[in-house]
C-alpha cells in the first residue's frame, strides 16, 4: 500500500535516484529539461508515493512554462519503481496531481510522452505547440483542465521565469 503526499525538499535525492533508475542515461540532456533549468518544480503539485516502510515507489513533478503569453504546466517526469509497476500507482499519481492542479487554478497541462498511456487521462495531441528541438511533435500532448483552455493557443514553449 502506497501513500501519496506532496514532495518535500528531503525527497529530492530519492526522486532523482528513481528517475535515474527508470529513464535512460542522459535523461537531463533531453530538450524538455532545458525548460526546467534553474527553475524548481511546483511544490504544491509535485507528488511522491511511499510504502509503509517509507520506500519511494513513484514520483511526479510539474514545472511552470509558457506558450506565448499563456501559462501552462509541464508535466514530467513521472516514474514508478519497476517493482511497483502495473499496480496503478502511476495512474494514482496522475489523478491526484491533476486534481491538485485544477484546484490551484491551472488551466492547461503539457507533456511529451506516449499517447496510448496519457490518452486515458484526457490528454490529446496538440499540433500548434512547439517544444524545443529535437522533440517529436507527435509526442506533444495537452490536457485542458478548464473547458477550452487549449483553444487558439499556439507557439513555442518557453520557461516561465
Amino acid at each position: 500500500m502506497f501513500k501519496l503526499s506532496k514532495e518535500r525538499p528531503e525527497d529530492w535525492w530519492d526522486v532523482e535516484a528513481l528517475y535515474d533508475l527508470c529513464f535512460a542515461p542522459g535523461r537531463t540532456a533531453l530538450s524538455s529539461y532545458r525548460l526546467r533549468d534553474d527553475t524548481p518544480p511546483i511544490a504544491e503539485l509535485s507528488r511522491v508515493a511511499r510504502d509503509e516502510s517509507g520506500i519511494l515507489g513513484g514520483a511526479i513533478r510539474f514545472w511552470p512554462v509558457r506558450v506565448g503569453r499563456h501559462r501552462c504546466l509541464l508535466l514530467g517526469p513521472i516514474a514508478v519503481h519497476p517493482t511497483a509497476q502495473g499496480e496503478g500507482l502511476g495512474g494514482a499519481l496522475m489523478r491526484d496531481s491533476l486534481a491538485a492542479a485544477r484546484a490551484h487554478g491551472w488551466q492547461r497541462v503539457l507533456l511529451v510522452g506516449d499517447a496510448p498511456y496519457y490518452l486515458r487521462f484526457g490528454f490529446q495531441q496538440i499540433s500548434d505547440v512547439e517544444m524545443p528541438p529535437p522533440t517529436n511533435p507527435e509526442r506533444v500532448l495537452g490536457l485542458a483542465l478548464q473547458p477550452g483552455a487549449w483553444d487558439r493557443i499556439s507557439g513555442k514553449v518557453i520557461q516561465d521565469t
